[in-house]
């Protein structure tokens, strides 16, 4: 065989030997660049996961702890008329509602002797403006003890909640009325007519809280069963609540407002 034809031969097979390395080379190279790029696609799927649960959760803990505006519509006992210290129920409630929605608001529209008329004329009314989260509605005792008509009674009742659920979207928390026949300011001849006329009056706001769909808190079997075993719920004037009752009915609350801001 001829020099020359050596030396081709001799290119020949380094160019293969050039050509096997090239191709092995890029296949490695794609094989990195697969690879790099199923990393890449894996940790940029892995942050998405990462920040749509961060986000979810802190929807959740925003939703959770946004303050509310609370607006309490009633009588005395919303006033805190025979409390020492603390206010009455309304309050008491709003320390509740502030340890779990800091930054909340308390608007008290409850007024000492406040009667359903009283209620439609000077409270309900301004409720719209004040664009509340919750509202709590606890009347009618007055209109027991200044012998309202139940007719009477009963359509105001009515008429404030009707017009409650036309002004506010937000949930509406109401209690009936307590069993206050056997108050120590009740005299003991009155105390048969007081408890009848009780009873009536709180068959009719049970219909109205269903057929309105509001959350009804049962004050009168809890006073009822707790009362004559606690003498000290009554205040010194021996009808209003004393601190320990306030903080009682309170409590006796609680759970359903808490599930009404969604605690």
């Amino acid at each position: 065989m001829s020099a020359r034809r050596l030396r081709v031969r001799h290119v020949r097979v380094l160019m293969l030997i050039a050509l096997a390395l090239t191709c092995g080379a890029c296949a490695r190279f794609a094989d990195r660049v697969s690879r790099g790029d199923k990393m890449r696609v894996g940790a940029e799927q892995q942050h998405g996961q990462k920040g749509a649960t961060k986000d979810e959760q802190d929807g959740a803990t925003t939703q959770t702890s946004a303050p509310i505006v609370y607006v309490a519509l009633g009588d005395s006992t919303g006033v805190g008329v025979g409390a020492r210290r603390g206010g009455g129920y309304v309050a008491r409630l709003f320390e509740r509602i502030e340890r779990v929605r800091p930054g909340s608001r308390v608007v008290n529209l409850c007024m000492s002797g406040a009667r359903t008329d009283d209620a439609l004329r000077g409270q309900v009314a301004r409720v719209a403006a004040l664009h509340p989260t919750l509202v709590t509605v606890g009347i009618g005792i007055n209109d027991v003890t200044n012998n309202v008509p139940f007719e009477r009674f009963a359509a105001n009742y009515e008429q404030i909640i009707t017009r409650l659920r036309a002004a506010t979207d937000a949930p509406i928390v109401a209690t009936n009325i307590p069993d206050i026949s056997p108050a120590p300011a009740v005299p003991e001849f009155a105390r048969a007519e007081a408890a009848r006329r009780i009873a009536l009056f709180n068959e009719r706001i049970a219909q109205i809280a269903a057929q309105q769909q509001i959350t009804l808190v049962d004050a009168y079997d809890m006073s009822r069963e707790i009362i004559p075993a606690h003498p000290e719920f009554f205040s010194a004037d021996g009808f209003h609540p004393s601190d320990e009752g306030y903080e009682y009915w309170a409590k006796m609350m609680w759970p359903a407002v808490k599930t009404a801001i969604g605690e």
